[in-house]
C-alpha cells in the first residue's frame, strides 16, 4: 500500500471481490483524513462533503466527478446542492468497501 491512491487505477470488481480488512481500512483512511466513514442500509461507504461560493462551481464539480467515475467505471452517490456537493463511494457489487472506493475517492480530492 506504499503507492499514493490517487496514482492508482480501480480493478474490475464482481460480487466475490474482497472487501477491505479492517487494517487495510485504517491504512486507507489514513491516507483520504477528509472522508468520512458511513453505514447506510448495512453497508459500509465513504462520504465527503464538498463546499462551494455558488450552485454553479458545485455543478461543475459535480461534473468532473461524475467524469471521474465514468473513467474509472466505478459511480458514487452525487448529490448536487446549492453551494454543496456530497460524494459517497462504495462498491455496489459486494454491498461493502473496496479498495476502489479508496482510490476513487483520493481521485475526487484532487478534482478541487
Amino acid at each position: 500500500m506504499s503507492k499514493k491512491l490517487s496514482t492508482q487505477q480501480c480493478e474490475a470488481c464482481h460480487v466475490d471481490a474482497p472487501k477491505v480488512s479492517d487494517g487495510e481500512f485504517k491504512q486507507l483512511l489514513n491516507q483520504i483524513p477528509d472522508w468520512v466513514p458511513r453505514v447506510r442500509d448495512n453497508v459500509m461507504m465513504l462520504e465527503r462533503e464538498y463546499k462551494f461560493k455558488n450552485y454553479k462551481l458545485a455543478w461543475a464539480f459535480a461534473n468532473k466527478v461524475s467524469e471521474l467515475a465514468e473513467a474509472e467505471f466505478h459511480h458514487p452517490s452525487i448529490l448536487l446542492e446549492w453551494g454543496k456537493v456530497t460524494v459517497t463511494w462504495w462498491t455496489h457489487s459486494i454491498g461493502d468497501l473496496h479498495k476502489n472506493d479508496f482510490i476513487c475517492a483520493a481521485k475526487t480530492d484532487q478534482l478541487i
